[in-house]
């Protein structure tokens, strides 16, 4: 073998990408002869080749895969009332209730305050956990808020330049008013930091306090039509590119 991955004493690449999900080892050596994966930048067709799996980057159609079987993330959506928290000492619903299927130790990415909904990741890996949470990675995060009153076409342009708040000024990336009605109107707000309360403090400064909240998007990491208290896996692909996002 000439390539400079092929490890002699490594795990056969088709066998890697079974155990990490992407499909049967027949589908996976027939992603491979089809010249559809890369490790480390370059394109593997041949279906001899060992790799180290947690010293490569493998990629399918483009797409960063998470090998690491030990690993595990997942996405919950969050209803109402449950604290950001894996235990409660007041006895608050918290999320341990939702991740009892997992003998993996998962802690939640960042928070969601008790009366907000929508997407939560939990994970065991610690790194992207960090890395995700940290601002200066600028994760992208999406919500929806019904806000009191009816807003004006100015909102948005408003929340675009900037909002002072007490403990500094915040702006939002992206702003569509969804809906418009006499006493409530619908608003997505589109944020790349992640401090405590920070739409409904957004949004109560401009004069449209927060009446219900969800977030729908994290990264790259839709909600879509997950129930409250609904939980999934995220696939390898889902799990790479919050890896992309997180710089590692």
């Amino acid at each position: 073998m000439e390539l400079e991955i092929h490890r002699p004493d490594g795990v056969r690449l088709q066998k890697v990408l079974a155990a990490a999900g992407v499909g049967s080892r027949r589908k996976c050596e027939d992603l491979i002869e089809a010249g559809r994966v890369k490790v480390d930048g370059e394109v593997v067709d041949q279906l001899g080749v060992r790799v180290a799996p947690d010293e490569v980057v493998i990629e399918v159609d483009g797409e960063r895969i998470s090998v690491d079987e030990s690993l595990v993330t997942v996405v919950l959506n969050k209803p109402f009332g449950v604290v950001s928290t894996m235990s409660d000492p007041q006895g608050r619903p918290a999320l341990d209730q939702y991740v009892t299927a997992y003998d993996e130790r998962l802690f939640h990415v960042g928070r969601l305050d008790a009366e907000t909904t929508g997407l939560l990741l939990l994970t065991n890996d610690g790194e992207l956990a960090n890395r995700l949470a940290h601002p200066t990675h600028g994760v992208s995060k999406i919500y929806v808020a019904k806000v009191r009153g009816r807003v004006a076409k100015s909102l948005c342009t408003q929340l675009k330049a900037g909002v002072d708040l007490e403990d500094g000024p915040v702006r939002a990336v992206n702003c569509t008013i969804l809906d418009v009605g006499a006493d409530s109107s619908l608003v997505q707000v589109e944020l790349h930091e992640g401090r405590n309360r920070i739409v409904r403090r957004m949004l109560d400064r401009v004069g449209h306090p927060v009446l219900e909240l969800v977030r729908t998007q994290f990264g790259p990491i839709r909600l879509g039509t997950m129930a409250p208290g609904q939980l999934r896996e995220l696939t390898p692909g889902e799990v790479g590119r919050l890896m992309d996002i997180a710089g590692m």
